[in-house]
C-alpha cells in the first residue's frame, strides 16, 4: 500500500488533466471538508484508493484535527499495513495475533524501539480505526478482544505519567547564554561561534519560560500580539491564542517585560537583515502568501489578499499554516508578520526549532567543564521551559498564600475558608489556568517536584528572564490580580 495526503496548495502547479481542472479539484476539496494532510491510501498496484481506509482519512478530516495529526494518524495506520504485509496480511484483514506481534516489534524487537506512551498513542490510532469500520459496517467485527476495564491486547503494558522536566537556574542560563547565545561557560564571547542568529534563540526560549506557553503557542507569535507593532506601548504584552493553543482551547497569554524585551533586541538587531537578506525571495512567491494590507491592532484582526481573494482574519483564529505565510510590505519589501524568522523570510518550522536546540544542546555538552552546571541526563526539550514556569509559579504562589503562618492548621483553613476564594486564589488552579490545562488533574502532577525547586523564597524569581532584575514576580502578581477579576 502506498501513501499520499492532500494539499490543496500545489493542485495548479502539478495537476496535469484534461478532464479536471485545479481550480475544480480544489472546490471539491473544499466543498466536502477535505482539509490538507488528509491521508489517502493507495493500492500499491493499481494506485487505486482503498475504499474503507481512504473512508477513515475522510472521518479523521472532518473531525477537524490539525494538518501534522491527520499525517501522524496516516503513517500510524501505514506503518502497520506495511508490517503486515510481511505476514501476508493487511490493516482490513488482521487477526488479533497479527497485530499482537506488530506491537511487539515496535516496542521490542526494530532496531530502535518506541517506549510505552509513543506506542499508546499508535494503539489509540489502531483502536479509532477499527471502531470506525466496525461501526460503518466496513468490517463485521474488531480483530481484537476487549479484556478487562476496557483494555485490549495492544494497551500499552505501562501507564506512564507526565514526563515532567525542569530546569534550574544555572541550568536554564547556561542553555540560553551558551548554548543558543554563542557565550563561553565563563560568559565571555564566543569568537568562534558559528551559530546563526543567537539573538533569536535567546528571545524564544525567554518567551517560552517567561509565559509558559506550548511551542506553537509562542513560535508562532505574531509582531503585534508580542506588542512590536508601530504605535503600541512598550512593556509586558497579552495576547489571545486559540487556532494555535492544544485542542484550540482559547485564553489570554501573559509575556512579562523582560521577555518582551528580548523579543524586543532580536527584532532590532537581527531580525532586519534577516528579512532584507529575504525580500526578493518572498516577492517571487508574493501569490502563494497572504499579503497583509491592514493591521487592526485594536480589533485584533488582519485584512489582505489571499489566493486573489481579499480575506479578513481574527489573530488568535490563525492557525501555524496560515501565519507561516502572513506578510506585509515593510521597508526592505514584503517582510513576514511573525516575530520569528528564519533565512527564507518566513517562519520558521518545528524541523528548524528542533535543530536550533539540538545544536544548543552539542554546544552545551562540548563546552562543560568543571564551573559548568551539572547538565540534564536527557537532551532538553523546548516544553522542558514549560514545566519550569509551572514550577516555579506554583510554588512561588504557595508560598505567598501561606506566608509566614506557623501554624499548619491555620494555612490550611485559609485555603478552604471559601468556595469562590479557593477557585479564585488557590495557586494549582491558577497555574492550570495559566497553563492552558483542561483539567487541574493534569496540573497535579506537577506538585510531587515544587518542594525542591526554591531554597529561598526571597529569591524565588529573580534573574530568569533578560539580564536585569526579577520579573516572575510581575507574573505571579499578574497571575494573581487576573483571578481576582475573576477571570
Amino acid at each position: 500500500m502506498d501513501l499520499a495526503f492532500v494539499y490543496s496548495g500545489r493542485l495548479e502547479r502539478f495537476l496535469d488533466s484534461d478532464v479536471i481542472s485545479a481550480g475544480e479539484v480544489a472546490a471539491l476539496l473544499e466543498r466536502r471538508g477535505v482539509l490538507d494532510g488528509t491521508p489517502v491510501f493507495l493500492d500499491e498496484e493499481t494506485q487505486m484508493p482503498v475504499l474503507a481506509l481512504c473512508e477513515y482519512g475522510r472521518y479523521l478530516s472532518t473531525s477537524l484535527l490539525d494538518e501534522g495529526t491527520l499525517k501522524d494518524y496516516g503513517r500510524a495506520v501505514f506503518r502497520t499495513d506495511n508490517y503486515l504485509a510481511k505476514l501476508e496480511s493487511d490493516v482490513l484483514s488482521a487477526s488479533e495475533s497479527d497485530l499482537v506481534a506488530y506491537r511487539d516489534y515496535r516496542t521490542q524487537r526494530q532496531k530502535k524501539p518506541i517506549s510505552w506512551d509513543a506506542w499508546s498513542k499508535e494503539s489509540f490510532v489502531l483502536d479509532d480505526l477499527y471502531g470506525f469500520l466496525v461501526d460503518r459496517k466496513l468490517l463485521s467485527h474488531r480483530p481484537l478482544r476487549v479484556a478487562a476495564r476496557g483494555r485490549n491486547a495492544l494497551a500499552p503494558r505501562v501507564r506512564s505519567g507526565m514526563d515532567i522536566r525542569h530546569l534550574t537556574f544555572e541550568q536554564y542560563r547556561y542553555l540560553r547564554d551558551v548554548g543558543l547565545g554563542g557565550q563561553l561557560s565563563d560568559s565571555q564571547v564566543d569568537l568562534g561561534y558559528r551559530g546563526w542568529s543567537p539573538l533569536r534563540g535567546r528571545a524564544g526560549s525567554d518567551i517560552a519560560l517567561g509565559s509558559g506557553t506550548r511551542w506553537r503557542e509562542w513560535a508562532t507569535l505574531l509582531l503585534p500580539e508580542i506588542g512590536l507593532w508601530p504605535g503600541m506601548p512598550s512593556g509586558a504584552a497579552e495576547y489571545t491564542v486559540q487556532a494555535c493553543a492544544k485542542y484550540g482551547k482559547d485564553r489570554t497569554i501573559y509575556v512579562p517585560e523582560d521577555a518582551v524585551g528580548s523579543a524586543e533586541l532580536f527584532h532590532l538587531l537581527e531580525r532586519p537583515d534577516i528579512v532584507r537578506r529575504a525580500a526578493r525571495s518572498l516577492e517571487r512567491k508574493a501569490r502563494d502568501l497572504f499579503v497583509v494590507s491592514d493591521v487592526d491592532v485594536a480589533g485584533g484582526r488582519v485584512r489582505g489578499i489571499l489566493d486573489g481573494v481579499m480575506r479578513e482574519f481574527e489573530m488568535p483564529a490563525m492557525d501555524a499554516k496560515l501565519r507561516r505565510i502572513t506578510v506585509f510590505e515593510g521597508e526592505f519589501g514584503l517582510e513576514a508578520l511573525t516575530l520569528f524568522v528564519c533565512r527564507g523570510g518566513l517562519m520558521p518550522g518545528a524541523d528548524a526549532w528542533k535543530s536550533y536546540r539540538h545544536r544548543a544542546w552539542t554546544r552545551m555538552n562540548a563546552l562543560a567543564d568543571d564551573a559548568t552546571p551539572l547538565l540534564p541526563a536527557r537532551r532538553w526539550r523546548w516544553h522542558d521551559l514549560r514545566h519550569t514556569y509551572a514550577l516555579r509559579l506554583l510554588t512561588y504562589l504557595e508560598n505567598m498564600m501561606d506566608g509566614q503562618e506557623p501554624d499548619l492548621q491555620a494555612r490550611r483553613r485559609r485555603h478552604r475558608s471559601y468556595l469562590t476564594g479557593h477557585i479564585r486564589h488557590n495557586p494549582l488552579l491558577i497555574v492550570s489556568r495559566r497553563l492552558g490545562h483542561s483539567s487541574p488533574e493534569t496540573t497535579y502532577e506537577y506538585l510531587q517536584y515544587t518542594d525542591d525547586l526554591i531554597n529561598e523564597f526571597e529569591a524565588a524569581f529573580s534573574g530568569w528572564i533578560g539580564d536585569d532584575e526579577a520579573s516572575y514576580a510581575d507574573i505571579a502578581s499578574h497571575a494573581i490580580g487576573a483571578a481576582k477579576g475573576g477571570r
